[in-house]
């Protein structure tokens, strides 16, 4: 490897505290909240406008992060609900409040507590769905006068306002800590790099690609081992950091029971085993979408003919750690 102008042999960075939190992941760990002087004035969580609410913990701005960055993938209408950093549900639709209540059908158990992001401004009906959930942190571009009045009847729910929302796509560098050193990397600013390719006896239907398609986003910000469920423009069953991927598959379908029929699967990285495939046909899901690239391709392939099921290659992969 090379030196790269986002990469420099050298990276010097002045870091400005912002805040001192509460704590950091637990009580007896002191936390801080800085800004990357890197990131511009792109929108974030981290300089998001807090218009009420309690003081942000550590957690809660690393789950807002990852529920804000999650739903400015989308460019229609979308929400998203995070726990632990790894989203619970996740949907799209016309109107913002029937996709958070689809968002929320996906695991309503582990929304509970959580975050809930928005790419659209967030309007009173919605407002007033949220407030009958328990939650940590509303993050949106914006809020309607009336959405406000309605979140200010919980005071404790921190609602953090962007202004507008991120371009993924544009470059950006991340950082992350280990003992002795920073890793730097190329955000991961892509989803797809091309159509996905169809590799089985039978080709998608254009519902099960545009379903295909979501989840495969929504893949992208899930931990791996990841493997997401997908009907009707939300997700319906999520297995997340598994260190084996059939336990990821097994753990999605059981969350999401009898919505997985007629479904579409996605996972982040390659099948070295046709048994995912397996899974996701005895769970009732009807197509496939995946990177592609193990040498036991063509046996993940054959299974699928076996089952009638359609199968596409993405040629990128998503692992997050």
């Amino acid at each position: 490897m090379t030196d790269t102008p986002e990469l420099p042999e050298e990276l010097s960075m002045k870091l400005e505290r912002l805040e001192l939190l509460r704590y950091g992941e637990n009580p007896h760990q002191d936390a801080a909240l800085y800004r990357d002087p890197l990131a511009g004035d792109r929108p974030c969580v981290a300089r998001a406008k807090k218009v009420q609410g309690k003081e942000l913990s550590y957690n809660n701005l690393l789950d807002a992060d990852a529920a804000f960055e999650c739903v400015a993938e989308f460019s229609d209408p979308a929400v998203v609900i995070v726990k632990h950093t790894n989203p619970c549900g996740v949907a799209t639709n016309a109107n913002t409040l029937v996709a958070y209540q689809k968002a929320l059908a996906c695991d309503s158990t582990s929304a509970f507590g959580g975050i809930v992001a928005l790419n659209r401004q967030i309007d009173k009906a919605t407002a007033e769905e949220i407030a009958l959930l328990f939650v940590e942190v509303v993050v949106a571009p914006d809020a309607n006068k009336e959405a406000l009045e309605v979140l200010a009847k919980k005071p404790n729910v921190r609602v953090l306002l962007t202004s507008t929302m991120p371009d993924l796509r544009a470059s950006s560098l991340a950082f992350r800590s280990i003992f002795g050193g920073i890793l730097v990397q190329e955000r991961d600013n892509t989803v797809f790099e091309s159509e996905p390719k169809v590799v089985t006896k039978r080709a998608p239907t254009a519902e099960e690609i545009a379903d295909m398609k979501f989840a495969f986003t929504v893949c992208k910000h899930v931990k791996s081992n990841a493997i997401v469920y997908a009907k009707g423009g939300a997700t319906v069953g999520i297995g997340a950091g598994q260190m084996s991927r059939i336990d990821s598959a097994r753990i999605a379908a059981e969350k999401g029971g009898k919505r997985i029929v007629d479904s579409v699967m996605a996972s982040d990285a390659f099948f070295p085993f046709p048994d995912v495939v397996h899974a996701a046909n005895e769970a009732g899901a009807t197509a496939i979408i995946q990177p592609g690239g193990s040498k036991n391709d063509q046996e993940s392939i054959d299974c699928a003919d076996r089952h009638g099921m359609a199968m596409v290659f993405t040629g990128v992969r998503h692992f997050r750690h």
